[in-house]
């Protein structure tokens, strides 16, 4: 699945992860794209089911194999919402971390009443959902062109790999924005304002994966100073809203939007971004000699519990989260050496 928040900002999550232990919830939404190098995305319009049958068509020709999702247009509802909460005195690692409390709320009221005054609460919807057949929503055609576009290849893209969530959601967040990139060039033409829109929000994207890692690694420092006694609470949590305050721009955020559940949401798909972009790179920037890639690779990676076997660890736990993702990189890595 993936949950990324339906506004015009930036954020989303895997429906395995929250199907399988918490709510696992991602929060990605649009940034505003303007200029004339870099015009704003048009707004999905009334032949929405013909362009999405359009994409479809071009996940077939990079390798994907069709799955369920979007199968039809849902009424019920206009998105998922979710609610995170957590304590300011954890950093978690990603959405998958224990530390965060997942709830699916009928209201942001009832998401605060879940939370105490001292908590971090993150409050959010996404369009789509991937990995559970997840309908097209109203919210996902009310949206403009680009978001509608990384949400359906998104969660399509969830559907052909069972890998570890954290790397799962990087890896189809490289494999999404490059091929929306390329979509946008064949569908509308290379000078056309769609490509270039969709080109600069791709970009743009990738940018914000990179500050996303930099904010988090200052926090992760700053909650290791604490953890060894060096500050107290007070300069811990002052020191933050600091680093909070300098993050609000580089990361597309409004005021109020950036916490540590927020921040733990996003790096889900930031941390492994970087290298994950650098094995497509690799593979001579090949979609489709990417994705047949990652495919071996989720045949041979080892088996969670084994991992959990090897680290001594209970499934489910974030040290768990943790070395089965650094496993999975080692097999990334073994693997591409062997390709090269």
């Amino acid at each position: 699945m993936k949950f990324r928040k339906s506004n015009n900002d930036s954020r989303a999550t895997s429906s395995r992860g929250w199907r399988a232990a918490v709510l696992a919830i991602l929060v990605v939404g649009c940034t505003q794209l303007g200029g004339f190098f870099a015009p704003t995305a048009p707004y999905v319009s009334g032949e929405w089911a013909e362009l999405l049958n359009e994409v479809r068509a071009y996940e077939r020709r990079i390798g994907f194999v069709d799955t369920d999702n979007f199968a039809d247009l849902t009424q019920d509802y206009d998105a998922f919402y979710f609610c995170g909460v957590a304590s300011p005195l954890v950093l978690p690692y990603s959405y998958e971390d224990p530390a965060i409390t997942w709830t699916e709320p009928e209201s942001e009221e009832e998401c605060s009443e879940q939370a105490s005054k001292d908590t971090d609460v993150y409050y959010g919807a996404s369009e789509a959902l991937g990995e559970v057949g997840t309908p097209v929503t109203p919210s996902m055609i009310a949206n403009k062109l680009d978001r509608f576009l990384y949400l359906v290849m998104h969660e399509d893209c969830h559907d052909q790999f069972n890998l570890p969530v954290g790397i799962e959601e990087a890896l189809c967040d490289v494999i999404t924005y490059k091929g929306i990139a390329e979509f946008a060039r064949s569908r509308f033409g290379v000078i056309s304002g769609e490509h270039r829109a969709i080109l600069h929000y791709a970009e743009a994207q990738s940018k914000i994966a990179l500050a996303t890692i930099a904010y988090y690694t200052r926090l992760e420092t700053l909650y290791a100073r604490h953890a060894r006694g060096e500050i107290t609470v007070g300069a811990l949590l002052h020191e933050r809203a600091a680093i909070f305050r300098a993050a609000k721009k580089p990361l597309a955020l409004t005021d109020g939007e950036l916490n540590n559940v927020a921040l733990a949401n996003d790096m889900t798909y930031s941390r492994h971004y970087p290298y994950l972009e650098t094995v497509f790179d690799a593979l001579g920037r090949d979609l489709p000699r990417t994705i047949t890639f990652f495919r071996r690779i989720d045949k041979i990676k080892p088996a969670p519990g084994s991992v959990a076997q090897k680290y001594r660890v209970e499934e489910g736990r974030v040290e768990f989260v943790r070395a089965y993702e650094a496993e999975v990189v080692d097999t990334i890595r073994s693997a591409l050496e062997a390709e090269e």
